[in-house]
This record gives C-alpha cells, sequence and structure tokens, in this order.
C-alpha cells in the first residue's frame, strides 16, 4: 500500500534523534502522497475513568479508542474510586489493564491520599507500577505538601505532573474569564489561578531537583514561566492539548462540548502556545481525553461536567489545521506525539506503526467513536487524516473497516 518511500518530505528522524533502531525512520509517505506510516503516538494524559466510573469510560473502550487514534502508549490518570493512593487502590487498575488494554496502558499514582491535598499517598509501594505522581482534576493547594511530594519523588526517581490551579482564584468559574464570558453574563476562570501555582511549583522543583512536568498548559504566562524556567536548568517538560491549538474562547458555544478545564483561552494564548510549540518550550501533545456520559454534558456551559474526549479527533484536528497548512512540520508532530512523551516519562518505543489516510476528506462523527464519551467541539468537522491501521508490538489493534 505504501509503496516506495519519498524521502523528499522531512529529513530523516534518526539523524535527529538516537531512535532504538526500529524507529529511525521519518515519516514514510506513499509515492502518491495518500498514505503515511508513523511510529504509534503516545498520551501521558487521558482519563480511562476505570474503576468507580465504568459508565463513563472503561479500560477496554478507552484503549480501542486510543487505538483507532493511532496511539500505542497512554498514562492514565488517578482521579477514579478508589484513588491510586496504595497498591490495595492501585491493584483494580492494574487488573483491568491487564485483563482489558489493547494497547500499552501505564497508570498514575496520585499525590496525596484520595487526591485531597493533605497527606502523601504511599509514594514509596506505588513508584514500581506507575508511570509518575499527579493528583490531576485538582490542583496541590498547599505549598509545603507539593515540597515533601517533591522531595520524595525525587528520591524515588519519579516525575511529579501537576495540574496546576489555585482555587482561592476560581470564584465559581467554568469558561475563561475574557470576552465571551464578558459578553455572555457566564464567571470566567482567570488564567492567574493556572500560572500562579505553575511559578510556585517552578521554583520548589528548582530547590528540590524534582522532575517536574506541568499538565495541559493553557496561557500565555504559563508557556514564558516554563520557557525562562528551562533557561535556568529547571528539570521541567510540559504538555498542552490539539484543542488550546486551534480553539480559543471566540470559538465557544453555549453547549457542554466546548467546556473543558483549563478553559479555552484567548488568541493571544493560542499564538503564544505555538510558538512555544515550535520553539521546544513545549515538550509534548497530550489529549486530555475525559469523557462522561450524554446526559453530564448536556447542560450548557455553566453546569455541564468538565472535559472533552479527544484520542480519536487529535491527529486528524494537527494535520488538518496545522500541519496542512504548513504551521507544523510533520517531523515536528511526531516529535510531540511519540518521540518527547515516552523520553520524558521512560515509556518503551516497541515496534509500534500507525497509518493515517491523508488525502480524503471524512467528517468527524462522534456516533462512530470506539470511546464511550461523545463530546467533542469538533463534531461534524471536515478533516483529513484518517486513522486505518494501527500496531502495538506486532498486533493490529486497529484496522479501518
Amino acid at each position: 500500500m505504501l509503496g516506495a518511500v519519498n524521502r523528499n518530505r522531512e529529513p530523516p528522524l534518526g539523524e535527529l534523534f538516537p531512535f532504538p533502531s526500529a524507529f529511525s525512520f521519518s515519516p514514510r509517505f506513499s509515492d502518491d502522497g495518500d498514505f503515511v506510516l508513523l511510529p504509534g503516538f503516545c498520551d501521558v494524559h487521558v482519563h480511562f475513568r476505570e474503576p468507580g466510573f465504568s459508565y463513563k469510560e472503561t479500560i477496554l473502550t478507552g484503549s480501542r479508542a486510543a487505538a483507532r487514534g493511532g496511539y500505542t502508549q497512554v498514562c492514565t490518570m488517578p482521579n477514579l474510586n478508589p484513588v491510586p493512593d496504595c497498591m490495595a487502590h492501585l491493584q483494580p487498575q492494574l487488573d483491568a489493564i491487564a485483563r482489558d488494554a489493547c494497547i500499552r496502558v501505564s497508570p498514575y499514582g496520585a499525590i496525596t491520599e484520595g487526591e485531597r491535598g493533605e497527606r502523601l499517598a504511599q509514594m514509596d509501594e506505588l513508584a514500581p507500577h506507575v508511570c509518575a505522581f499527579s493528583d490531576d482534576g485538582r490542583g496541590v493547594q498547599s505549598e509545603e505538601t507539593m515540597r515533601a511530594a517533591m522531595q520524595r519523588a525525587k528520591r524515588l526517581g519519579k516525575i511529579v505532573a501537576a495540574h496546576c490551579e489555585d482555587n482561592s482564584l476560581l470564584h465559581g468559574g467554568y469558561i475563561h474569564d475574557g470576552q465571551y464570558a464578558a459578553r455572555h453574563g457566564h464567571r470566567g476562570i482567570c488564567s492567574r489561578s493556572e500560572y500562579g501555582q505553575i511559578l510556585r511549583d517552578l521554583r520548589i522543583a528548582e530547590e528540590t531537583g524534582c522532575a517536574y512536568h506541568v499538565c495541559h498548559i493553557s496561557t500565555k504566562e504559563s508557556v514564558q514561566a516554563i520557557r525562562e524556567a528551562k533557561a535556568r536548568g529547571v528539570d521541567v517538560s510540559c504538555e498542552t492539548a490539539p484543542h488550546y491549538l486551534v480553539l480559543t474562547d471566540a470559538d465557544l458555544h453555549e453547549d457542554g462540548r466546548f467546556k473543558m478545564n483549563p478553559p479555552l483561552r484567548g488568541e493571544e494564548d493560542r499564538q503564544a502556545l505555538l510558538e512555544g510549540l515550535l520553539d521546544g518550550t513545549i515538550d509534548m501533545l497530550a489529549t486530555d481525553h475525559a469523557p462522561h456520559t450524554a446526559q453530564e454534558k448536556s447542560r450548557g456551559l455553566e453546569k455541564s461536567a468538565f472535559g472533552i474526549v479527544g484520542l480519536e479527533t487529535a491527529f486528524p484536528i494537527l494535520y488538518t489545521r496545522l500541519i496542512r497548512p504548513g504551521i507544523l512540520s510533520m517531523r515536528r508532530a511526531v516529535e510531540l506525539l511519540c518521540i518527547n512523551p515516552r523520553r520524558r516519562f521512560g515509556l518503551p518505543f516497541g515496534e509500534d506503526y500507525t497509518v493515517f489516510e491523508l488525502k480524503g476528506p471524512y467528517q468527524i462523527d462522534p456516533e462512530r467513536f470506539a470511546s464511550l464519551g461523545r463530546a467533542t467541539p469538533f463534531a461534524g468537522e471536515t478533516v483529513f487524516g484518517r486513522c486505518i491501521l494501527t500496531v502495538c508490538g506486532g498486533k493490529t489493534v486497529w484496522q479501518e473497516n
């Protein structure tokens, strides 16, 4: 199907990165440019909801959705029931992964017991079984607690991945504190609620030497703070999500499928994120795939649950909105979607790959998703980049039709 490789489109990735031998290749295009062969993607920020909320998503449906999107490795966040704050609470998730996952799934351990931000979780016993530690869904409000967590994680050789959100600045907000909120009478979430806590954590990471990762950054100030910290030698990495790169609060509708946390910000923020993506400040792309039931997402901007799904739309949105117009190269996209997340989190490369059809347009139809979640701001959008094959560990885990 792919035929001879056209090597004129991108410089070989192997010249720039010391891949394992199986990955010493550039994105491989068919002669007619209709198809591209890429290494399997890696998403370090997904919510598969099992155990505790399997009516929203399961390891089975979530991993199938990932495979359908070209992903062969994901890391699952710990806002579950029970919260994986000790081995007894992590084991049900490990059992479900072993039983049902069709790709590689690595769980996070919680930073604090019950993600309540008070006492530290049993990090020592969790460390061999988790990819990193996070209280995602909540910011750790106490500086003392975060310092203790970073000191412990440093000793254990683990990353602290932070959802940065200062609760004292939220004031009941649920969308960006921008023009849309002002015009439509909505309560806004200010940018400082994100970047203020990032600044605090960067200072602690610099003091402790902990490997620190910032989840789903959305503001221009966050980009600049991380850029400056990297220049100082702080061991920090960060991610953003595709929706923050192509949408702003000007694109909002009175519909829960546009509600996520952090919220869609302003155009200046979007431009800063793109700049950070291109200059290396932003290390990777993650979807923050967060499925909810149709009922939970049907209550408008104010009352719907936070979160959208993204595993099955990430590449087509990036390809259509950024790669195809020449804003982002395919080579850089592979770094962001595959190479950098695996390197940072110490995840295996494996001999995984995915194939996308590039020239045939299609409409995003949530009813065709493998995920149980259907809420996406991209429903009905015409895109290019349909995943037709995903192979993980030599096994076909998704094939179109």
